[in-house]
């Protein structure tokens, strides 16, 4: 029970400071899973560059202006355009096109992301 405690003080303490780099299920800081799911999609996305891309700047700039630090990389996918937000430090992990303004959002949902880009199995697999 103290560990459940301790974790609700620091759940309680990331609320309050606006961050959750540092909270943890146990295993992994959010920090920690976030460069995960950056590395493993920079896998992806470089090994389908002709395909995927990156960029700065959202489709409409003035709409949407992109997150402080952020950029958005995208893939085209069997299923359709799957994408993410990183922070420039990990600009360099992304070796595909990089465009001046992203292509339009379509609209995906995360859920439709991990669908689009596990589609992308059916091209490994010789099924497209």
């Amino acid at each position: 029970m103290d560990n459940y405690f301790e974790k609700l003080a620091l759940f309680n303490k990331c609320v309050s400071e606006g961050s959750f780099k540092n909270f943890s299920d146990g295993n992994h800081t959010f920090e920690e899973l976030y460069h995960h799911r950056a590395i493993l999609s920079s896998v992806v996305f470089n090994m389908f560059k002709a395909v995927a891309w990156k960029s700065k700047r959202h489709h409409d700039e003035e709409k949407e202006p992109m997150y402080d630090d952020m950029f958005i990389v995208g893939i085209q996918t069997p299923k359709g355009q799957a994408t993410y937000h990183y922070h420039l430090d990990c600009w360099d992990l992304f070796d595909v096109t990089e465009l001046t303004n992203a292509p339009e959002w379509d609209g995906h949902t995360p859920d439709q992301t991990i669908e689009r880009i596990a589609s992308l199995n059916d091209i490994i697999n010789g099924n497209q």
